[in-house]
């Protein structure tokens, strides 16, 4: 069954980390539509990539998707200033959606407040602000938490994260 996977992402996300899982979901047959402030602006990613935003996030309610994905990069760190960001990850967590964070990724589920307890990986520089926010910090590939937090630290990582991505979505 076709899921669709909101997207949250701005500019000078990780270019890998953007373009590879969402592909690996729209080749399962799945949708992904890309969320930012502002809808039909172009971002542009760290190593030149660009991506069309689809929605704004006054223009989406969580209850649209199925699951959430967080790219890495700078894009996260740029996100979590804002309130109804933040407020639009945190109902994923409430609801028990699967959430799909990589590298930096976390660092929304940071300032969204969702991250105590859960079991988590990112990109090194990232651990100790997630450990600080209660978080059980890990160095491995990919971390599946219980809650239905799956995340991965860097680009050498994607083909493991998009196969737990994929089969999250499965079930």
């Amino acid at each position: 069954m076709s899921k669709k996977v909101a997207v949250v992402v701005t500019d000078l996300f990780e270019d890998s980390e953007l373009e590879s899982p969402v592909k690996a979901l729209k080749d399962a047959g799945h949708s992904a539509t890309l969320i930012d402030m502002e809808s039909g602006k172009t971002i542009k990613g760290k190593k030149g990539m660009t991506a069309q935003i689809d929605k704004s996030i006054d223009e989406v309610s969580p209850e649209d998707f199925d699951a959430l994905l967080i790219p890495g990069g700078y894009s996260p760190d740029s996100l979590r200033k804002h309130d109804s960001m933040l407020k639009f990850t945190k109902a994923f967590s409430d609801d028990k959606k699967p959430i799909f964070a990589i590298c930096h990724g976390p660092q929304l589920l940071i300032n969204a407040e969702v991250i105590e307890g859960k079991a988590v990986t990112s990109a090194p520089q990232v651990a100790i602000d997630l450990k600080n926010a209660g978080a059980k910090w890990e160095d491995s590939e990919v971390v599946k938490c219980d809650t239905g937090l799956i995340s991965s630290r860097k680009p050498d990582d994607l083909p493991a994260f998009n196969k737990a991505m994929l089969e999250a979505l499965e079930s």
